[in-house]
């Protein structure tokens, strides 16, 4: 009788929502799973994996954005070596004049991944192929004024703010 009126405590607890030890979790074989119809153990199970499925994506997730994070880590320190060699001062030999073309490609290219936007991004909002923009960016292609308006946009800047920015590349570069 003794153990039946436990039981019935038990039972009562669970339904008032009372303080359960964590030592009554329903594990299969355990007196509380024997209780259950099949439909309720199924259940239970079912609910089981879905918190086991869910904290394995959480997981997977975690370790997505912390390689996310190594890579922008990566490439903030390659950008910074790049503006660090870039400032370094340089012989008469070794500088060269940096033309318009190459001084817009390095300020779309600074604007894009300083707002950690990849090419196909950018190129998708600004209506330009891929390739194209790629070319822009490294100084080997001209773009339009219609073009560079798109892309600019594209990247949260206005067309008069980029140029701005391309001409003060300019002034630094004849500085040197």
């Amino acid at each position: 009788m003794d153990t039946m009126t436990r039981t019935a405590e038990t039972r009562t607890m669970e339904k008032t929502g009372q303080d359960r030890p964590s030592a009554m979790m329903a594990r299969p074989g355990s007196a509380r799973m024997r209780d259950l119809t099949p439909a309720q153990r199924r259940a239970v199970m079912f609910a089981q994996q879905q918190v086991i499925a869910a904290r394995a994506a959480k997981k997977a997730k975690d370790e997505r954005q912390a390689a996310l994070t190594r890579m922008w880590r990566q490439v903030d320190g390659e950008l910074d070596a790049e503006t660090a060699a870039s400032t370094r001062p340089q012989s008469a030999a070794a500088s060269r004049e940096l033309s318009l073309r190459e001084a817009i490609g390095l300020v779309l290219r600074e604007l894009r991944t300083r707002d950690r936007k990849t090419l196909r991004e950018v190129s998708e909002k600004a209506g330009v192929s891929l390739g194209y923009l790629s070319e822009v960016e490294r100084g080997q292609k001209e773009a339009s004024s219609e073009l560079l308006s798109s892309i600019a946009e594209s990247l949260g800047v206005g067309t008069p703010q980029m140029l701005r920015m391309v001409a003060d590349r300019l002034e630094a570069a004849d500085m040197r």
